[in-house]
């Protein structure tokens, strides 16, 4: 890795750049499919998950992605970290369109995270829910989005592997491949 010095600017090129580069690979992403981003604004500041929040890095992702999901129709769903069970943020609309259950918390830095925090202050309406099944998925640190993400999962490769020091691993959902040796699937 080219390590660089994590600012807020390249922070959001590096977020933009890889939303946009997962969005354009996930071919079973409709209009209003959910997208899940779980992040560890420690991580991408090069310190150990959960020892070093940070809520400029939390604003400065949210504020890089959500133009780029409201872009492409899509919804964000922003998983806290395991303080709060991993709930995520979710505007009132979708968990009422989803039928997703709400959970009472507010996420806090050190207790859901900078960018689920950021996620909240930014959101119309937003509330807590325990559940969700996304279409795709960015993964920014290590926090384990897959819970989070429809089955099938398929990992998908982006050329932004790491946004600030963090590491970034992406999902997309793909429908199950069902028969035997004589069914076609599309590639």
């Amino acid at each position: 890795m080219d390590v660089q010095p994590v600012t807020m600017e390249l922070i959001r090129r590096q977020v933009e750049e890889a939303a946009e580069a997962l969005i354009r690979e996930a071919r079973y992403t409709r209009e209003g499919d959910l997208f899940v981003l779980g992040c560890s604004s420690s991580e991408v500041v090069g310190a150990a998950i959960g020892k070093a929040s940070s809520q400029e890095v939390g604003q400065a992702i949210i504020q890089a992605i959500l133009p780029v999901i409201q872009r492409h129709k899509l919804h964000l769903a922003v998983q806290g970290c395991e303080h709060i069970n991993r709930a995520l943020v979710v505007e009132r609309a979708i968990m009422l369109r989803d039928d997703l259950e709400e959970v009472n918390v507010i996420p806090q830095l050190h207790a859901g995270g900078a960018c689920s925090m950021a996620a909240y202050a930014a959101f119309e309406d937003p509330v807590m829910v325990e559940h969700i099944e996304a279409s795709l998925g960015m993964d920014i640190g290590d926090t384990a989005i897959g819970m989070h993400v429809r089955f099938v999962q398929r990992p998908v490769r982006l050329s932004i592997t790491y946004i600030g020091q963090a590491r970034v691993t992406s999902l997309m959902y793909r429908p199950k491949m069902v028969g035997g040796e004589r069914a076609v699937h599309h590639s």
